[in-house]
């Protein structure tokens, strides 16, 4: 492993790879990407660039990991909610508003993978472009479930209905604000009401 340089006081607890991603996220979201240098990273987290390297091949490596833990956690949260045997109903606005709450709790992570997404290497772009269908599939399936069985419209295609509420998750990091008169939780109500109100047969 490589060697660390004297860590800042407060942090001695918090494992690098961690450390790494939290100063990554705070200098991506002040800064951008692009005029982030790993050196600063480095500095800011209290390790070498050796260190960072260990862990993460590149900044690029750093950039996809920010979007992924966000990525992984909702996937994760999403099976768990299409998996319950819940009405189906009742799993699709479980997991139209999870998605909304998610993406607030880790509003960062959002606004600097949509703003610099296009920086990623074609290979990490590609694997998270994979990642990202995944998840949309399986919401999706829930959406096609439900109009199989008779429990939504099928006025509207399940890809545009898919699209019409993810166009909304995209876009919270550009309007919601912590200080605002909604909490995460009334936004992510609204947003699940809409969509089911415009699958209501």
């Amino acid at each position: 492993m490589a060697a660390r340089t004297t860590e800042p006081e407060g942090t001695h607890e918090t494992p690098v790879p961690q450390r790494l991603l939290a100063v990554a996220t705070r200098l991506f979201a002040e800064r951008g990407y692009d005029r982030t240098s790993v050196q600063e990273i480095v500095e800011a987290a209290g390790v070498t660039k050796g260190a960072l390297y260990h862990y993460f091949g590149s900044k690029d490596d750093l950039l996809h990991e920010v979007y992924a833990r966000m990525l992984r956690l909702q996937q994760q949260r999403l099976d768990a909610v299409a998996d319950s045997g819940a009405p189906v109903e009742e799993r699709l606005r479980a997991a139209a508003a999870d998605v909304v709450v998610t993406t607030i709790e880790n509003l960062d992570d959002a606004a600097i993978f949509f703003r610099s997404m296009h920086q990623l290497s074609p290979e990490k772009f590609k694997q998270v472009r994979a990642e990202r269908r995944r998840y949309h599939e399986r919401f999706r399936a829930l959406v096609e479930e439900g109009q199989r069985t008779g429990v939504f419209s099928t006025a509207t295609p399940a890809d545009l209905v898919v699209d019409y509420h993810f166009g909304s998750v995209h876009h919270l990091s550009t309007w919601y604000r912590v200080d605002g008169p909604l909490t995460p939780q009334q936004v992510a109500d609204h947003l699940a009401d809409l969509l089911l109100r415009a699958l209501r047969p």
